[in-house]
């Protein structure tokens, strides 16, 4: 029985303090019934009554003016500036179409950079240097 009574206790102070923070984080416009000091009197002095008070006639649960909330600093999201996928972009369409000419020769120069160095490693192989 006294584990049942702790259980309530705890139950009942968990509504209370999730009532408190909801009633003093709410903004004025969402307060309905009774101006916050009273809500927050109710909810201190009567923690199981208060807090199903609040949130059964205290608390205004109609979305915001606006719609629900969405993320982006209040711009809508259709407004909200994005990054183009490079597919979409047709600037870096036209940019890859080109013939880069500088890649071309880098890419060439370490070709012939790798044969070099591969032939070199054959002719170690073949003949060691002694000493």
């Amino acid at each position: 029985m006294v584990r049942l009574y702790g259980l309530l206790f705890v139950a009942q102070l968990v509504l209370a303090v999730a009532a408190l923070i909801s009633c003093l984080s709410a903004e004025e416009g969402e307060i309905r019934a009774l101006p916050r000091i009273a809500w927050v009197l109710i909810i201190l002095f009567f923690p199981l009554v208060g807090g199903v008070a609040w949130f059964v006639a205290g608390r205004h649960n109609s979305p915001r003016p606006g719609g629900q909330w969405r993320p982006g600093n209040g711009f809508p999201e259709a407004e909200r500036p994005r990054p183009k996928a490079p597919d979409d972009d047709p600037e870096f369409l036209r940019s890859i179409e080109r013939e880069p000419t500088g890649d071309r020769e880098m890419f060439e120069r370490w070709e012939a950079d790798l044969r070099r160095r591969e032939d070199d490693l054959k002719r170690e192989k073949e003949d060691p240097p002694r000493g």
